[in-house]
C-alpha cells in the first residue's frame, strides 16, 4: 500500500466511516503450506476496551476456513469507489495518466467464535442490510427454526482484533488546483464510481 501522506486523511472518523460504507470486503490469508487463499464477506468494524474488532460470518468446510485454522494472520480489504484519471486533464498534458481509488488495509488474527456469537453477528448482519426493518422476514431472527439450525451447522461466525490499519485515499490532492478541478469535471462525465470520486474529490475543497 502506498505510505504517501499526500493521499492520506488525519482524520480517523474518515476512515471508520469508510469502512462502515463499504462492508464486503476482501479476506486474504494462508494456508500451513503458505499458498494464498481469499474469500469475500461482509464485515464489521467494532471497538471494546480501545481495540478495533472487525466481525462476520464465512462458511465452513472450505479451503479459506481450514486455511484460517492453520494460520491466523489475515489481510482485510476494504475497497471503496475506483476510476482511470487521464492525464489530458491535466494542465500538463505530456505526463503519466493515474487510477484514483479508496481502499483500507486491516491487518490482524482471526479467531472462530460460538453460536451464541454467530446468532448475534447473523441478527446484526441481517438487519443492518435490510435497513433496520425488524419486520422484515429475512432477518435472522425472523427465520424459521428449522431453516435456522440448517443454517448455522454450514456457518460459522469470527472475529479480527485488528493489529495493524492503513488507508490510501487517492483523489489527486498531488495536482494543482486548476488540473484538480478540471478532473472532477471530466470525472463527473464518467460511470458511476468516476462520479462517486469527483464527490469524494469534492468533499476535499470544504
Amino acid at each position: 500500500m502506498y505510505d504517501i501522506p499526500v493521499f492520506k486523511t488525519q482524520d480517523s472518523q474518515k476512515v471508520i466511516d469508510f469502512i462502515s460504507k463499504h462492508p464486503f470486503a476482501m479476506l486474504i490469508g494462508s494456508n500451513d503450506t503458505n499458498e494464498p487463499v481469499a474469500t469475500q464477506v461482509p464485515m464489521f468494524l467494532e471497538f471494546e476496551n480501545d481495540r478495533a474488532y472487525l466481525r462476520g460470518h464465512l462458511m465452513k468446510h472450505t479451503t479459506h476456513y481450514q486455511a484460517f485454522e492453520k494460520n491466523p494472520q489475515v489481510l482485510v480489504i476494504f475497497q471503496g469507489p475506483q476510476t482511470y484519471v487521464s492525464a489530458t486533464w491535466y494542465q500538463n498534458p505530456h505526463s503519466a495518466s493515474t487510477w484514483n481509488y479508496m481502499s483500507v488495509h486491516c491487518k490482524g488474527n482471526i479467531k472462530f467464535l460460538g453460536q451464541e456469537s454467530l446468532e448475534s453477528i447473523l441478527q446484526q448482519t441481517t438487519l443492518h442490510f435490510e435497513n433496520g426493518n425488524h419486520d422484515s422476514p429475512t432477518v435472522f431472527n425472523n427465520l424459521p427454526k428449522d431453516y435456522k439450525d440448517r443454517l448455522m451447522k454450514a456457518i460459522v461466525s469470527f472475529e479480527i482484533e485488528v493489529t495493524n490499519m492503513e488507508h490510501v485515499f487517492k483523489l489527486s490532492q498531488n495536482q494543482d488546483a486548476k488540473s484538480f478541478q478540471n478532473i472532477i469535471s471530466e470525472l463527473k462525465k464518467g460511470d458511476s464510481q468516476a462520479q462517486e470520486i469527483a464527490e469524494e474529490m469534492e468533499k476535499l475543497k470544504k
